[in-house]
C-alpha cells in the first residue's frame, strides 16, 4: 500500500500563493469540486483507529468521477502521512449501496473547492492543491506526493517540505487537523 506523504498548512496570502504555483507549474492549475463521504462502522471502530473510508465525487472542466479511498492509520504523527489504497467507481449509487449493505453508515459529508497543480521537486511528481471548504474560516495548501513504504517516506517528506519553502509557507502554518474533525467541531458549535 502507498503511503500518502502529505503536509498541509493554513495560508496566510491566497493570491500570493496561488502566483507562485501557478509560475512554477507554468499552469493556472485544475479547479476542481470535491464532495466528499466518510463511512465508519456504527460503533466509530475506523476513525478511532485512525482509518478513513472515503467517497470522492470529483467535478470539474474534465468531466465527474468518484473515487473509493481507504487510509489506514497515521505511520508518521508529525506528518500525519497514511497509508492509501483507492479506486475509480463506476457506480458511485451501487457503491453507496454496497457500503450501507455491508453495515457502514455515513459519518459527514462536506464539500471542498479545490486548485490542483501537477509538479516536480527534485524528480519527485507533486500534488499542491488549494483548499477551500465553505464551512471552515480561511484557505489551506496540501502538497503530497507518494511514498512506496516507509522506508521512501522521509524522502518524500523531504520533497514535500521543500516545495512549502519554495512556496514560501512556514512550518509555524503546518497543521494535522482533519477536515472531518474541524467540520464537526464547526457543525456542532451552531
Amino acid at each position: 500500500m502507498t503511503i500518502e506523504a502529505e503536509l498541509k498548512a493554513r495560508v496566510r496570502e491566497p493570491d500570493g500563493l496561488v502566483g507562485r504555483l501557478t509560475a512554477w507549474a507554468g499552469a493556472p492549475g485544475r479547479a476542481e469540486v470535491y464532495r466528499d463521504v466518510y463511512f465508519d462502522r456504527p460503533g466509530g471502530e475506523l476513525t478511532a483507529g485512525g482509518a478513513e473510508l472515503r467517497v470522492r465525487t470529483v467535478t470539474g472542466a474534465a468531466g465527474t468521477r468518484t473515487v473509493l479511498t481507504y487510509k489506514g492509520a497515521a505511520v508518521d504523527e508529525a506528518s500525519g502521512s497514511k497509508p492509501e489504497t483507492e479506486t475509480v467507481v463506476a457506480d458511485p449509487v451501487a457503491l453507496r449501496a454496497i457500503l450501507r449493505g455491508s453495515g457502514l453508515v455515513e459519518t459527514i459529508a462536506f464539500e471542498k473547492r479545490c486548485r490542483n497543480w501537477e509538479l516536480t521537486e527534485d524528480g519527485r511528481p507533486l500534488l499542491a492543491t488549494v483548499v477551500e471548504v465553505p464551512e471552515l474560516a480561511g484557505v489551506f495548501l496540501e502538497v503530497e506526493t507518494p511514498a512506496a513504504d516507509a522506508a521512501e517516506l522521509p524522502s518524500a517528506l523531504a520533497a514535500v517540505r521543500r516545495a512549502l519553502r519554495r512556496l514560501g509557507v512556514a512550518d509555524a502554518d503546518l497543521t494535522t487537523e482533519l477536515y472531518t474533525d474541524a467540520v464537526a467541531r464547526t457543525r456542532n458549535q451552531a
